[in-house]
C-alpha cells in the first residue's frame, strides 16, 4: 500500500517507539531472571535493535511505494535506532533507581576500579544503541536502496 504522505520522522517514531517496547520488555525480563550480568544479554538487545532499524526501512520503503530517496532511508534507520535507544536508556535509569541491585550486576568498571554510575551506564547504552543503528541502517540501506540508485547492467 502506497502511502505517499508518511515521512521518514514519523515512521521512525512509531518503529523507534515498537522495537524500544521490546527493548524494554526484554530487558526488564533480563533484570528480573538475573542474567543481565551475561554478555549474550546485551547482544540479543542489538539483535533487536538491528531488526527494529531493518523493519522501519523495509516498511518506509513499501510505504513509499518501492521508490523512495536512499538518505530518506538512511535517516529513518538511525532514527529509529535513536529513539529505541533513548527509550531503553530512560528506562536503565529508572530500573537503577528502583532496583540497585540489577543495575549492580552490569556496571562496568573504569580502569582505577571505580564504580561508573547508572547515569553513564545510560548514556552508554544511548551511545552504542545509535551507533549499532547507523552501521545497520547504512548495509540496510544497500539491500533496500531504490531501483534507480541500482548499478544498470547493459546486456549486449
Amino acid at each position: 500500500m502506497i502511502n505517499r504522505e508518511l515521512s521518514f520522522e514519523s515512521n521512525a517514531i512509531r518503529m523507534g517507539a515498537l522495537t524500544a517496547v521490546a527493548l524494554v520488555g526484554y530487558t526488564g525480563l533480563a533484570a528480573l531472571a538475573g542474567f543481565l550480568d551475561q554478555i549474550e544479554a546485551g547482544t540479543l538487545d542489538i539483535v533487536i535493535l538491528a531488526v527494529g532499524v531493518t523493519l522501519a526501512i523495509k516498511r518506509y520503503k513499501k510505504a513509499k511505494g518501492d521508490h523512495m530517496q536512499y538518505l530518506n532511508g538512511f535517516g529513518t534507520g538511525i532514527l529509529t535506532a535513536l529513539i529505541a535507544s533513548v527509550i531503553l536508556g530512560i528506562f536503565f535509569w529508572l530500573l537503577g533507581s528502583i532496583s540497585q541491585t540489577a543495575v549492580q550486576q552490569i556496571e562496568a568498571r573504569d580502569l582505577f576500579g571505580a564504580d561508573l554510575g547508572v547515569l553513564i551506564g545510560g548514556l552508554g547504552i544511548i551511545l552504542l544503541g545509535t551507533m549499532a543503528g547507523v552501521i545497520v541502517s547504512l548495509v540496510a540501506m544497500q539491500y533496500y536502496k531504490s531501483p534507480e540508485h541500482q548499478e544498470v547492467v547493459e546486456v549486449e
